[in-house]
């Protein structure tokens, strides 16, 4: 007992004293040199640069100099931080902005960076020389992080290579959940899902120009990967259930109350690959890939400070499609030039230029998707989910126009073929509470609002009494179950009481389901049906998966169960 109460007393003075020198270097942290900083972070669609003007020891200003997010998005989140910084006398704990996280986050990193400079605390640039590794991973969104963990967890020296200044890509902004089928978590909600019908839906939504070995294999693996992603080595989330459009039955997996999933999974596989040991370097742009006898053997890198070349037995390719490139847009689908996009500007497709030299197949490049749902103007999607938990869309003159769960290629159609070629995602309050991702479009800015009909079809611009039928037809359709007019079988929620919520939206590219050939082990094919040694590729950059249409879901499935996959075949090649 003596040992016990000792051991209990000498923790908490071990606890004080750490208590303590933290508050120290706090106050510490609070002397700050006069004069004007510079701090940069790294936003959505690039670096943002600040300004902190330090005056008789205390912030006196700050403002943005540099920044390339989106205007109406963007602009008015960073004025409610920059406000709150100087309110609190350039205090940097500041809580991200629902919606618009990425680019809170940049922001506060940049305020902080000019602090750190305020101290005499420059960071170098870092400088690496030639070197060599068991893996490279190119990309470190999804499927480059998930590659990453699992190669790392086993042993393996893994460094991975992001062209941009944050991890993620495009799956920061992925807002609806994976879909899995026959899980533990769906057990556990009495959710009837089978494997058969995940994989028919699959086929269907691609017009089975899906490669059906990857599709069975993607279903197949769809269980595991979700109790990998919440295992104790990652630490996800996956515990709510939802249905998004060309699913049969509930299977997108995501955070609790319906919360986006991309800003919660990608921190979650970041800190799970460099816990594992990966080596993670931003800013390091893969200029090429190392071939030597047919093998792919390394790649060459560029940063600020120079050149230099990785070594690896295994290349696992994880940089994503093409759709902020116009000129592949263009060259592969002329129809959908100058569509706005959904993706992040650096999805330029790099890896296609990288893969010549192997004689890499590539298969469905002309296949690219528009999102039906897309702010237009701000490049922000609005979730299938919205839909899936009871939304309806409806027309400039406020009648439904199509099954808001049909496929994306289906209903991006309809859109277009308005004569505004935009429409509105219609809910109240009822489904406003049924899904947490609501939240950030409300603090984006992104809703119009009415506490009855009368009121939102006035700021709609829309003859209430249409309005009103579309309403009373469709709550009719909801309660018998059977929607006449569009087929839709899956109407969750009735949509009779207010308030009322709309976002207008348009059809933007989204996905590039074309790419380079892999088979189910993730290994990349040549044009003669082999596979080309060392050679991996997982997530958007392939192609076969999703065929010509993509179901909401399955992409957040397809990146981390492949990145996985390329993991394992490589480690089995290695001989680990």
């Amino acid at each position: 007992m003596h040992t016990k109460s000792f051991i209990k007393k000498l923790i908490i003075i071990l606890v004080s004293s750490l208590l303590l020198l933290a508050s120290c270097s706090k106050k510490q942290e609070l002397i700050l040199s006069d004069g004007t900083f510079t701090g940069r972070g790294a936003g959505r669609n690039g670096p943002i640069i600040v300004e902190v003007t330090v005056k008789d020891g205390k912030v006196s200003d700050a403002k943005i100099i540099e920044q390339q997010e989106t205007e109406d998005i963007g602009f008015p989140v960073e004025a409610d931080i920059i406000e709150e910084f100087l309110n609190h006398g350039g205090d940097t704990d500041i809580d991200a902005v629902s919606g618009a996280t990425l680019t809170s986050n940049a922001l506060v990193s940049a305020l902080q960076a000019a602090l750190d400079a305020s101290h005499g605390i420059i960071e170098a640039k870092k400088t690496f020389t030639d070197t060599e590794t068991d893996i490279v991973v190119i990309g470190a969104g999804g499927a480059g992080l998930t590659a990453a963990t699992e190669a790392a967890l086993h042993g393996a020296k893994v460094i991975v290579l992001e062209k941009a200044g944050i991890v993620g890509g495009n799956t920061n902004s992925s807002t609806g959940g994976l879909n899995a089928s026959e899980t533990s978590v769906q057990k556990k909600l009495k959710i009837e899902d089978s494997n058969q019908q995940f994989y028919e839906d699959t086929m269907k939504g691609g017009h089975n120009k899906n490669d059906s070995s990857l599709v069975k294999t993607l279903v197949e693996k769809s269980a595991a990967i979700v109790d990998w992603l919440q295992s104790d080595d990652v630490g996800a989330d996956l515990s709510d259930v939802g249905i998004m459009g060309g699913s049969t039955n509930k299977r997108t997996h995501r955070p609790t109350g319906g919360q986006a999933i991309g800003s919660h999974l990608v921190p979650k596989l970041y800190d799970a690959a460099k816990n594992a040991g990966a080596e993670i370097r931003l800013n390091n742009a893969v200029t090429d890939i190392i071939e030597e006898d047919g093998r792919a053997c390394g790649v060459k890198v560029q940063n600020e400070a120079g050149s230099y070349t990785i070594k690896a037995k295994a290349v696992i390719i994880a940089t994503g499609g093409f759709g902020a490139n116009p000129q592949m847009i263009e060259k592969y689908r002329p129809d959908l030039k100058d569509f706005p996009t959904t993706n992040v500007k650096t999805t330029t497709g790099d890896a296609f230029a990288w893969l010549e030299k192997f004689d890499a197949n590539l298969r469905l490049m002309n296949e690219i998707q528009t999102h039906p749902s897309v702010v237009p103007g701000k490049g922000i999607l609005i979730t299938e989910a919205v839909r899936g938990n009871g939304a309806i869309m409806i027309s400039h003159q406020g009648k439904r126009f199509v099954n808001e769960l049909d496929t994306r290629d289906v209903t991006s159609a309809a859109v277009l073929a308005l004569p505004e070629k935009r429409a509105y995602i219609f809910f109240n309050q009822d489904v406003r509470k049924s899904l947490k991702a609501i939240e950030g479009y409300d603090k984006a800015g992104l809703l119009v609002s009415g506490k009855t009909l009368d009121e939102i079809a006035k700021k709609l611009n829309m003859d209430s009494k249409i309005l009103s039928e579309t309403l009373q037809k469709y709550n009719a359709a909801q309660k018998s179950g059977k929607d006449e007019d569009f087929g839709r079988t899956d109407m969750a929620r009735s949509l009779e009481d207010g308030p009322y919520y709309a976002v207008e939206i348009e059809p933007a590219i989204h996905h590039t389901m074309g790419g380079v050939e892999i088979n189910t082990r993730a290994q990349v094919m040549n044009r003669a049906g082999q596979a080309v040694p060392g050679l991996y590729a997982a997530g958007e950059v392939t192609g076969g998966v999703h065929g010509d249409n993509r179901l909401g879901g399955n992409a957040v499935a397809d990146i981390t169960i492949f990145g996985k996959i390329a993991a394992e075949s490589a480690l089995e090649d290695m001989g680990e």
